[in-house]
């Protein structure tokens, strides 16, 4: 999710000022809408978005590459601030290990579970251990990112053993959407699991971009 590559590629000495003043925010794309909605509401004019495939968030492995390359991509653009709109979301450390080597910073937590939560208030819980997590994109996108990944729609027989130890479906919600909370309904009676709705609005996302 670029903002005008094209434009930005035959820029003007300045346009290059302006490029340099903005922050380039390179995000997981599970999280562009609430990101975008973010900056509407305060005004973050100098957030420029560029978003990786939100498929990714299924495939951890992929996102340190392509993050390597999507730095790379900004800095030869001419951006001096860069963020990483993502937390470790299961990279084991890659994604630190860049922001390090590249002096730049990302959103702080694990996941999005638990930015979205409040990463104190997410840490402090011991009850979730046996909870599996849907946030708003999740809940919309429930067979995309978690049925046909994990193979559900050719062999439904592998629920047991992909959930058989999960109690419940939390559903962390950033926007109250009584739609979303039947599709997150249905998953939890999908899977067999316990439902537990949550709403947390933007949480630590929010605070991060605002600091940002």
């Amino acid at each position: 999710m670029d903002i005008d590559r094209q434009k930005a590629e035959t820029t003007t000495p300045r346009d290059k000022r302006t490029i340099a003043q903005k922050v380039h925010v390179i995000a997981c794309g599970a999280i562009a809408r609430e990101i975008l909605a973010i900056a509407r509401i305060n005004s973050l004019d100098h957030i420029d978005l560029h978003c990786l495939p939100a498929i990714y968030h299924s495939y951890p492995q992929k996102i340190a590459p392509a993050l390597k390359d999507a730095i790379a991509d900004a800095r030869s653009r001419g951006f001096e601030k860069i963020f990483i709109g993502y937390a470790d979301c299961g990279t084991g450390g890659d994604i630190d290990r860049i922001c390090e080597r590249e002096g730049i910073e990302r959103l702080s937590g694990p996941h999005c579970y638990s930015f979205f939560s409040g990463n104190d208030a997410f840490a402090a819980r011991d009850d979730d251990i046996t909870s599996f997590f849907l946030t708003d994109f999740l809940a919309r996108q429930f067979e995309a990112f978690v049925i046909v990944p994990l193979g559900l729609d050719r062999h439904p027989e592998l629920k047991e053993m992909y959930f058989g130890n999960y109690r419940k479906v939390v559903y962390l919600s950033q926007e109250e959407d009584p739609a979303l909370q039947e599709k997150a309904k249905a998953a939890a009676a999908y899977l067999g699991l316990d439902y537990e709705y949550r709403f947390t609005g933007y949480g630590d996302l929010a605070h991060e971009l605002l600091a940002v």
